[in-house]
């Protein structure tokens, strides 16, 4: 659809999430690219995300997946619905329901590849199926239902 991330169609209102907000100066900065039939994330993991030496906290794991379906939730109704990122109105999902099952160990120092597929949409809600990669290894998957809500950018909400 794009070559830019989904986050950067969000409304400046709103882009201030801890994960992938593109506004908030503390936050993870994580950025989805959606190729038509996936989205597709790239994050390398900092010393100080270590759960213990040499291995990534499993929370940040928890969010880069939440993010990350979110994104790719929100890039593939657009696509689904044959319009734009960012066009009106506004397509946004909040998480109901997030499940991770880590596989093994994630490494530190390594970019991690997060690949996430759209299994059903429906209008009220997407079921998303991520799998985070450190190269070949899968080192942890999450499913998760996006819930389709209204932003609060365009309903007018301070």
């Amino acid at each position: 659809m794009t070559d830019q991330p989904i986050q950067n169609f969000y409304p400046d209102e709103v882009a201030i999430c801890y994960g992938c907000g593109r506004l908030n100066e503390h936050g993870l900065h994580l950025q989805t690219f959606w190729d038509g039939q996936e989205g597709i994330a790239r994050f390398t993991p900092r010393p100080y995300h270590a759960a213990f030496p040499g291995f990534v906290y499993g929370g940040l794991l928890a969010s880069l997946i939440d993010c990350h379906s979110m994104g790719t939730a929100i890039a593939a109704t657009y696509h689904a619905e044959g319009r734009p990122p960012g066009s009106l109105p506004e397509i946004t999902y909040v998480t109901g329901n997030l499940n991770v099952f880590y596989l093994r160990p994630t490494p530190l120092g390594v970019e991690l590849v997060l690949r996430a597929r759209v299994t059903e949409i429906t209008p009220k809600k997407a079921l998303v199926a991520v799998s985070v990669f450190a190269g070949p290894d899968e080192c942890a998957r999450g499913e998760v239902v996006a819930v389709r809500v209204k932003s609060r950018a365009t309903m007018g909400q301070p």
